[in-house]
């Protein structure tokens, strides 16, 4: 591994600007017309993506292909873009527990448990692979399992303006970062024995990054969510909520570090080793679920 200068943010400029508009007009087709028809039109939308959005094409193919590893075809594209439509399509029913329509699967959960048995709290570290959002709704349907969300403040600004008009009570564990309070937040939700979720694949503004070896080449990952967990002191899981097409979700966890047991002397090398091996868990679960990483801009450019 080896540093890199801070970045800029074409991602928050591009990706989120494209989520927040997908989501609107989900939130209109789904309330108005239903699940049924609202995935009809996801399929409109993706292909209208797919013909229009040149840059967001561009990069979709660069990462498929090693996702793949082949050519990505253009159908390949339009499933890439389908599957992220969809996601955020059923984020508008989780959000008010119609669990009803979906067949979610739980995998590696004892791991999870079984901290939890021995100290309240625990950080999942995620991607912006399949949905994050069925863990949280899945937590507040199932008594004892409570999840809270860092969320980039703009971002958080954003999505919470949409999803109170369907939800209030959605925002309610969603806890802004970049403020003076963020980490305090944070200890005070696992000290109350949530689950905190935090994404790990998107660098904002000057973060420090550090390149990882993922899907066979070096990449910036920001440094920052590992070092909140070492601060943090709590064991790690890799999390994700992978997409699996129709109405099913297999919710994915595994464990990646424990900073609870580890020295201050060896937090740095820590740090370094569980932020390669959440390297190595995304490289796995894209190439398991390649449409499922939802990257539109060249993650390995250098800038």
């Amino acid at each position: 591994m080896s540093t890199e200068p801070p970045t800029g943010t074409d991602w928050l400029r591009q990706q989120e600007k494209s989520n927040l508009a997908i989501l609107r007009l989900m939130v209109w087709i789904s309330l108005t017309f239903g699940r049924r028809i609202g995935r009809l039109v996801l399929y409109g939308i993706a292909a209208y993506y797919v013909l229009f959005a040149a840059r967001a094409r561009r990069a979709s193919r660069a990462y498929l292909q090693r996702a793949l590893g082949r050519w990505a075809e253009w159908a390949d594209g339009f499933r890439h873009v389908l599957a992220f439509a969809s996601t955020i399509h059923d984020r508008i029913y989780l959000l008010n527990d119609r669990f009803d329509l979906f067949d979610i699967e739980v995998v590696g959960a004892e791991a999870l448990h079984a901290s939890l048995e021995r100290q309240p709290g625990a950080l999942l570290i995620g991607a912006h692979l399949g949905s994050f959002e069925v863990l949280r709704a899945l937590g507040r349907h199932r008594a004892g399992l409570k999840v809270a969300m860092l969320m980039y403040e703009e971002n958080a600004r954003k999505i919470n303006a949409t999803l109170e008009a369907i939800n209030p009570a959605a925002t309610e564990d969603i806890i802004a970062l970049g403020r003076m309070d963020s980490m305090l937040q944070a200890r005070d939700r696992l000290d109350q024995g949530y689950l905190v979720g935090l994404l790990a694949d998107r660098r904002l503004g000057d973060d420090a990054t550090v390149d990882c070896n993922f899907l066979g080449q070096p990449a910036p990952f920001p440094t920052g969510p590992f070092r909140m967990a070492a601060m943090l002191q709590r064991p790690v899981f890799f999390m994700t909520g992978l997409y699996l097409g129709g109405n099913r979700y297999r919710i994915h966890f595994e464990p990646l570090a424990d900073f609870s047991q580890t020295p201050r002397s060896e937090r740095a090398a820590a740090m370094q080793a569980a932020q390669q091996r959440y390297a190595d868990r995304l490289s796995h679960y894209c190439r398991l679920a390649p449409y499922n990483w939802f990257n539109f801009f060249d993650f390995w450019q250098k800038k």
